[in-house]
């Protein structure tokens, strides 16, 4: 994209939070080359990143990544096989170490990132030679003393002759003789060597070579020739320990040049993780959200990213999604419309560069090849150009470069000169955007431009809102809606007399004044239908609130009764096998009596089989079984007297818990199948308590639930017939049951 077009919309400004977010040298390169992509896989990808690293963030906490500068250079003397120094050293083992953390953070993590988990398993990793330089290197300026042998034997032996010059010195400053020609009873080191301050005029008296001299000249610094070998000692100990030192990060240069690729791969890795990381941060900070990528731009609830969190009004915006492809906002100055501009430009800029946008969530941005921003005065008194002029410059521009992949945004289209002919541009700018394909958002004062949106299609109104009592905006934007600029109310409530405002409104053509009037009545009925449309919303949550309470109600209460039914059902049918056991009893005891007794019984004792299987929970009455023969019943066992009473004694338990059934069952909500079994059940019980019409709640909807009740109905061994409810008793959303006697 062009990169002059993108400083109007201050995307720099975001890039700089980027790059200021980084913490790697490689991190921050890739921030600041960050550009918007025209190509829709990338621009998917990208965001897919910043998602990804959003989710780990969010259960892990940040990337373990810290300072990490350019290493280049290191890595060019890796390349060479030259050896490194011991600060370079440090910074390669922080690298290594680094990548350890990062994939032991995701390891840890458990989490599937499918877009950035490449990063984390590419990274290279050796705990060896990274202990090894940490083991050997204090800081950049200090070697341990154990990294090798020979650097521990020299520094001893080092030590050991330091001690030794300090005891002779002692024993020297603190003595009689000699301590009256100390400037201090100190020791102090010069050019590497123990030395004493000596008293200028004492200089004569203390043997030795002199290393320096005060400022003043009062003290000389004078190595006591008994001091002199040691010292000498020391310096070949010092050039040891630096050759030492040599060899010490030679050696532990050395492994680092058979792993140079894998080792500039892993910075590269670093930092682009670091990259990454510090996209999702931002996203998190402000609260953004991954856009949808379509071939459209749907913002809802659209914030800029650079007025304060505090400070800044959302607004939503939609182009592409009705058919029109141009929009314009009008209303007063100060009102908002340029940040509206410049709120899309930037946001669809920032998403087509990887980056979570400050939207609700299901917002939807489509891929731009260019983004074209004429926005702002670029007055050049240099170039002697006016501000109409500056403008037409942009448009010629854009006119030159521009394709139906484009999105251009004009601020005040058509100002600066005559405003006639200046409309009349401005329109036929529009219609050439409009007829190749582009996306248009412009701004205007113009009642022409307002009027020809009306009247033609790909063209659509949109306003953002002024509070004439406060003559401040609210920055809100209205879509569908013309605005006013509301010049007259504004002046009038400054200051400017009535009849000069009055005066004024005559100097409108008519129609003119009836446009003006019909766009306020049209902004005016919107604010009220808005207002009506929320207190609507308001009670509609409510009643669907409150329906399905009672609802639950219901299906809990019903529930609770289908159980005590079940139940009642199988104790029944228990009770009947019971009863069919007693009637096979008897039977053997009938076997004296004649055969058509006989018959008799066992066709009873078959009747109660069947009622086993099909129990409805009526009572079963032995007595006709026993009767058969009368001058037997007495050689019966009791017992079948204590079956029959308790069979009869069900019968009453069941008759009661069906006796509060009631005439009424509510099936929304259900699909056709649950339904239908729910209704089977409820007509059964309908039956058993006797009564002999319901009512069917299923609502009116698409019909097809009513059309199942129905089918289900006519087959019903149960039902009569039905019909659909008259007025009063709930149209076509109740069915009436009339149930068979």
């Amino acid at each position: 994209m062009i990169e002059k077009y993108l400083d109007k919309l201050e995307y720099s400004l975001i890039i700089k939070k980027l790059v200021d977010d980084c913490l790697t040298y490689n991190g921050k390169a890739l921030a600041l080359n960050l550009h918007p992509s025209n190509q829709k896989i990338n621009v998917k990808h990208s965001l897919s990143e910043t998602s990804d690293a959003i989710a780990i963030i969010n259960i892990c906490g940040n990337f373990p990544i810290y300072k990490v500068n350019d290493q280049s250079i290191n890595i060019k003397k890796i390349k060479s096989n030259t050896p490194l120094t011991a600060k370079s050293l440090l910074e390669i083992a922080n690298v290594l170490k680094i990548s350890s953390e990062l994939k032991k953070y995701y390891k840890d993590s458990e989490v599937e990132l499918s877009n950035i988990s490449v990063y984390f398993n590419d990274l290279y990793t050796n705990p060896k030679i990274e202990k090894k330089i940490f083991d050997c290197i204090i800081s950049e300026n200090e070697i341990a003393d154990n990294a090798s042998k020979s650097l521990y034997s020299i520094r001893k032996n080092k030590r050991s002759l330091e001690s030794s010059i300090r005891n002779k010195l002692n024993s020297i400053i603190h003595s009689n003789s000699f301590s009256k020609y100390l400037m201090d009873d100190v020791i102090t080191m010069r050019n590497d060597r123990f030395v004493v301050p000596v008293k200028e005029e004492y200089k004569s008296k203390v043997k030795g070579f002199v290393h320096d001299t005060s400022g003043t000249g009062s003290t000389l610094y004078i190595e006591p020739l008994s001091v002199f070998d040691m010292n000498n000692s020391i310096n070949d100990l010092i050039v040891e320990e630096k050759k030492e030192i040599e060899n010490i990060l030679k050696n532990l240069s050395i492994p680092l040049f058979s792993i140079y690729s894998e080792l500039s791969n892993t910075i590269n890795l670093i930092g682009k993780l670091d990259f990454i990381s510090s996209k999702a941060r931002y996203a998190i900070k402000n609260d953004c959200t991954c856009p949808e990528i379509g071939e459209f731009i749907d913002l809802k609830n659209a914030r800029h990213p650079l007025i304060e969190p505090d400070k800044v009004v959302p607004i939503s915006l939609n182009i592409g999604t009705e058919n029109f492809k141009t929009l314009v906002i009008t209303g007063p100055n100060t009102g908002g419309k340029t940040v509206t501009l410049k709120t899309v430009g930037l946001l669809c800029a920032m998403a087509q560069s990887g980056l979570h946008i400050p939207v609700s969530d299901n917002s939807t941005i489509k891929i731009f090849d260019n983004i074209f921003a004429d926005i702002g005065d670029d007055q050049s008194i240099q170039e002697s150009l006016s501000t109409f002029s500056s403008h037409i410059k942009n448009i010629v521009n854009i006119l030159n470069t521009y394709t139906k992949d484009s999105l251009v945004l004009v601020d005040e289209l058509g100002a600066g000169t005559d405003p006639v002919e200046g409309a009349s541009l401005a329109i036929s700018l529009l219609e050439n955007f409009y007829q190749t394909g582009a996306f248009t958002i412009a701004t205007t004062h113009y009642s022409e431009i307002k009027n020809y949106c009306i009247t033609h299609d790909g063209f659509e109104n949109a306003s953002v809102e002024f509070n004439i009592d406060t003559l401040k905006p609210t920055y809100n934007l209205l879509l569908g809606i013309p605005g006013k600029s509301n010049a007259f109310a504004i002046s009038e409530q400054i200051g400017i007399p009535k009849k000069i405002i009055n005066r004024a409104f005559e100097l409108i053509s008519e129609p003119d004044t009836n446009i003006e009037n019909l766009m306020k009545q049209i902004y005016d009925n919107k604010i009220k239908i808005d207002e009506e449309e929320k207190e609507l919303s308001k009670n509609l949550n409510q009643i669907e609130l409150l329906r399905k309470s009672l609802q639950n109600d219901l299906s809990d209460k019903l529930l609770q009764e289908e159980k005590k039914i079940k139940k009642s059902k199988a104790e029944a049918r228990q009770i009947l096998i019971d009863a069919k056991e007693e009637a096979s009893r008897i039977i053997k005891q009938l076997n004296k009596l004649d055969s058509s007794d006989i018959n008799e019984a066992h066709r009873l004792r078959n009747q109660l089989n069947d009622s086993a299987k099909k129990i409805d929970g009526n009572g079963i009455d032995l007595t006709p079984l026993l009767n058969l023969n009368n001058k037997n019943s007495t050689s019966i066992d009791s017992d079948v007297y204590k079956k029959k009473k308790n069979t009869k004694s069900f019968s009453s338990n069941i008759s009661n818990s069906i006796r509060n059934i009631s005439n009424e069952i509510n099936l929304i909500g259900e699909n056709v199948a649950s339904a239908v079994e729910e209704l089977d059940k409820y007509l059964d019980n309908c039956k058993l308590a006797h009564i002999h019409q319901v009512r069917v709640v299923h609502g009116k909807g698409s019909g097809k639930l009513r059309e199942g009740i129905h089918k289900y109905l006519k087959k019903s061994k149960y039902v009569e017939s039905f019909r659909i409810g008259e007025y009063g008793e709930g149209d076509y959303g109740v069915t009436i049951v009339y149930l068979k006697s």
